[in-house]
């Protein structure tokens, strides 16, 4: 089973804007073919994402959504996490970086230009940073 994180963007068009682009993704999330990762970090940060004015989000489809991706994921003690050799500039980014980096060999799965930047030289660490929704497709245990 493969380990992914996605970033915070990627989450919104998962739960909040159920983009078409990322139906599959969310498919095998509920089907349990994806070792998804968070944090508690990432989990306050998506949170406090999806209660912004911006998405119009009653407090009860925020909870639905949040209870939702908890239900799908695998939570990574904070303190565990490795830092990695890439330094992102908002620690917000960061933290997908090092729980990227923590669990590898890993997905991350980041619409952030700060985050794709670092795709070259993650590879060489045996994670995989990428924007392709349709990675599923492309990489195969």
């Amino acid at each position: 089973m493969k380990s992914i994180v996605f970033d915070t963007n990627v989450l919104l068009d998962l739960f909040v804007f159920n983009d078409f682009r990322a139906i599959h993704l969310k498919q095998a999330l509920l089907d349990k073919q994806i070792d998804a990762l968070a944090s508690s970090k990432t989990l306050d940060e998506f949170a406090d994402v999806i209660s912004r004015p911006l998405f119009s989000l009653e407090s009860a489809a925020q909870e639905q959504i949040l209870q939702q991706w908890r239900s799908l994921v695998r939570i990574l003690d904070e303190e565990k996490l490795l830092p990695s050799p890439w330094r992102c500039q908002d620690p917000d980014d960061q933290v997908f970086l090092d729980l990227a980096f923590t669990s590898k060999p890993c997905i991350l799965i980041s619409k952030d230009n700060e985050v794709l930047k670092f795709a070259t030289k993650a590879l060489k660490e045996n994670v995989l940073i990428t924007d392709n929704y349709n990675i599923m497709d492309l990489y195969h245990d």
